[in-house]
């Protein structure tokens, strides 16, 4: 039972990932694709100025100089859907292992219910609270120097809120018998809220959005990064992600139930297999 389970979880992240993948496609590509044209414009710009060229019109002749003819189709469109695809399966699997050794032991929730409660604390855990430290960056935000430094710290901060997630969820159900149920879930909330703040708090910050380009003499041959591409890609790049995890929860659920219905013992005695 346990490996159909999985199964399931491994054709629910498929899924998730596909429509991810479209809703990725459509909204934060174009994003993208103002980024690289920012990056390339930028790269050109940097050369007018080492160069020590003297433009009438720095931008234009920055475009001009960084314009190339470079599609993204293939990088945009089917390497995005596989990488999707495969990231939806690979976190449906591991999906499938938690909802399996959670089922049962969180206060008798259905599958569905479990399913869907499971995905709002993955997209917690693993994006939300560590995205409030280190937002996701479009192409020439981030230097490429520290992207194995920002990278350790975004992992650190995944399992950090792992470990503040699993005190809250501890906390609240050792207070239940004496504060009641709503009453044990404020204070393992505010516990939660107050945990994560201060590994936030506690973990270095990176602010590596380009600004203007200057040349010598103080002139300002690029512009800053656009504040509206940043700000929309980020939206879209949460977004993407409430729709990955929202669809494994909804499509796994169902599946977790129709198994557990048709299993050979009770759905709430199913053993662990590990």
């Amino acid at each position: 039972m346990n490996k159909t389970l999985v199964l399931r979880g491994m054709a629910a992240g498929g899924i998730a990932g596909l429509l991810a993948f479209v809703f990725a496609r459509i909204f934060a590509e174009p994003r993208i694709e103002a980024a690289i044209d920012y990056e390339t414009g930028r790269e050109a710009a940097q050369s007018v100025v080492d160069s020590g060229m003297h433009v009438h019109d720095p931008v234009h002749a920055a475009h001009e100089a960084g314009a190339e003819v470079f599609t993204r189709t293939v990088q945009a469109g089917v390497g995005s859907a596989v990488a999707l695809i495969v990231f939806g399966i690979a976190l449906g699997t591991v999906f499938a292992a938690v909802f399996t050794v959670a089922f049962g032991r969180m206060g008798g929730l259905r599958a569905r219910s479990l399913a869907l409660v499971l995905a709002g604390a993955g997209l917690l855990v693993v994006y939300l609270v560590p995205f409030l430290k280190y937002p996701a960056n479009p192409p020439a935000v981030g230097a490429s120097d520290t992207i194995g430094t920002r990278t350790s710290f975004y992992l650190v901060a995944v399992l950090a809120s792992a470990a503040v997630l699993g005190g809250a969820v501890w906390l609240g159900r050792a207070l239940r018998s004496r504060l009641g149920t709503w009453n044990a879930g404020l204070a393992a909330t505010a516990a939660f809220v107050l945990g994560a703040g201060v590994v936030l708090a506690v973990l270095p910050g990176f602010d590596e959005t380009p600004g203007p380009l200057l040349a010598p003499d103080g002139a300002m041959v690029y512009p800053g990064f656009p504040a509206d591409v940043l700000a929309e890609f980020r939206l879209y790049s949460v977004l993407t992600q409430v729709v990955l995890w929202a669809a494994i929860g909804l499509v796994f659920g169902p599946l977790a139930e129709r198994v557990l219905r048709n299993g050979d013992r009770p759905a709430a005695r199913v053993t662990v297999g590990l």
